[in-house]
């Protein structure tokens, strides 16, 4: 059905309804682009409207097949090809009494060179920001995923715990209530109630690497920790040059971006140099052995980039393995298919993980996930 839109706002919400209905992933912040480019490069093509769109609203290759259907849809659809029938120089342009309807000049109330077009979007914004990587996001971008990240939850495996309850399918006999029960039939005891132990969740230990190579996917990992991790008892600690335990701060409820900033705050080391071994030898020290990790699931971010000695990387990972139930190390490098571990820090720590994932957008939260709750391991390493 031909378009008939009466300024550019209206055109582009248009155009954005029908991406979203066919299912591509186009923001907000790539629709103002959008709306920029047109301002900018003054289209008066379909062609060179195309090329706007494809230069602006598709990262990946394999969306251009539905953007450019999309587009034949709306926009040569609206200028009918009929008009230039015959005329062999005159292949995807505008008619000039509908071109009139592109040009910025007939936005009402906006001169030419002043021009704030605010464009109606459908459909969520932060889901397209999820599927972007965590180093590409501002501040204000990482705050919109806030409500998705409340509905993702940390689930570690559960652990047998020193409490008992009553259950009809219990191996142990609950004296006791056995006892209680018999004196109200004469001292002898009909039936014997049975008890098992409880389970709760095994807690969760987050040391995350705050160095400069690592700091937007740190600012994005204590986000979600914030937000997604708050029934899971976790414990949390960042490293660089120094470890800093952050779990009180982060205890306290409020919002996600003061969250970040406390955090910063309490870290000195933020955004400085990486020393891995170092953080891990304390941790091990003040704190594992001590028997916060005992049993626990150990979460490391980081990419492994280590300025010392890699080597003390995997004597104390092989420590921290004889005390956790699991280790699972997230490391954004290892999104590229070309990523081995072959040398620095994370050669060495590799050996002692149970699940290595990347974790490097919200998108790639599932395999982490996963790997927290025990369903997925590292598998062999097959170069």
């Amino acid at each position: 059905m031909p378009l008939s839109p009466t300024s550019l706002a209206d055109l582009v919400a248009a155009f954005a309804a029908a991406l979203h209905r066919a299912g591509l992933p186009v923001g907000a912040d790539r629709l103002s682009r959008f709306t920029q480019a047109i301002v900018l490069l003054d289209p008066r093509t379909v062609d060179e409207l195309h090329r706007c769109a494809r230069a602006t609203l598709v990262s990946d290759p394999g969306h251009f097949a539905v953007l450019d259907s999309v587009f034949d849809a709306v926009f040569r659809g609206y200028s009918d090809v009929a008009e230039f029938r015959g005329d062999m120089n005159a292949s995807g342009a505008l008619p000039t009494t509908r071109a009139a309807s592109l040009n910025i000049s007939d936005i009402p109330g906006k001169s030419e060179s002043q021009r704030d077009v605010r464009v109606g979007v459908t459909g969520s914004g932060a889901e397209h920001l999820a599927t972007r990587d965590f180093a590409t996001l501002s501040d204000a971008e990482l705050d919109q995923l806030a409500g998705l990240m409340r509905k993702l939850k940390f689930a570690t495996p559960p652990r047998r715990s020193r409490r008992w309850r009553r259950s009809a399918h219990g191996r142990r006999i609950d004296l006791r209530s056995a006892l209680r029960r018999a004196r109200r039939t004469g001292g002898e005891p009909l039936k014997l109630p049975r008890r098992m132990s409880r389970e709760k969740p095994r807690r969760l230990v987050v040391l995350c690497d705050i160095s400069g190579s690592m700091e937007p996917y740190a600012r994005a990992m204590i986000q979600l920790l914030y937000c997604a991790a708050g029934g899971s008892r976790a414990e949390v600690f960042t490293f660089a040059t120094r470890l800093t335990r952050l779990t009180r701060l982060l205890a306290r409820r409020t919002t996600p971006a003061a969250a970040l900033q406390r955090a910063g705050q309490a870290a000195p080391d933020w955004s400085g140099g990486t020393r891995i071994g170092a953080a891990l030898r304390r941790f091990n020290d003040e704190y594992g052995r001590r028997g916060l990790a005992r049993g626990a699931v150990v979460l490391i971010v980081s990419d492994g980039w280590e300025t010392g000695d890699p080597a003390p990387v995997g004597v104390e990972l092989a420590r921290l393995r004889r005390l956790a139930h699991r280790i699972v190390w997230v490391n954004p490098r290892t999104q590229s298919p070309r990523y081995r571990p072959l040398v620095g820090g994370m050669a060495a720590a590799w050996p002692h993980c149970d699940a290595v994932v990347s974790g490097h957008s919200l998108e790639a939260v599932g395999p982490l996930l996963d790997a927290l709750s025990g369903s997925t391991n590292k598998g062999p390493l097959i170069f």
